[in-house]
């Protein structure tokens, strides 16, 4: 019937800075490198504002147990 998805939470285990890429790609079912690669480079062409998207998205994330 209807499939329940687990919580978006940051990742303790395959974390660089704070772990929310890799959450985000672990709840997506994405490959955590690749998402990085693509984030970093949208952080870069677009003067830097995916910093500050990341650390919000640090805040306000939970991390996992």
């Amino acid at each position: 019937m209807s499939e329940q998805k687990k919580p978006l939470r940051r990742s303790r285990s395959n974390k660089m800075v704070g772990g929310v890429l890799a959450g985000v790609a672990d709840y997506y079912g994405l490959d955590a490198t690749v998402l990085r690669v693509v984030y970093a480079l949208a952080t870069i062409f677009t003067a830097f504002a995916g910093v500050l998207v990341y650390i919000v998205a640090w805040i306000i994330i939970p991390l996992e147990e």
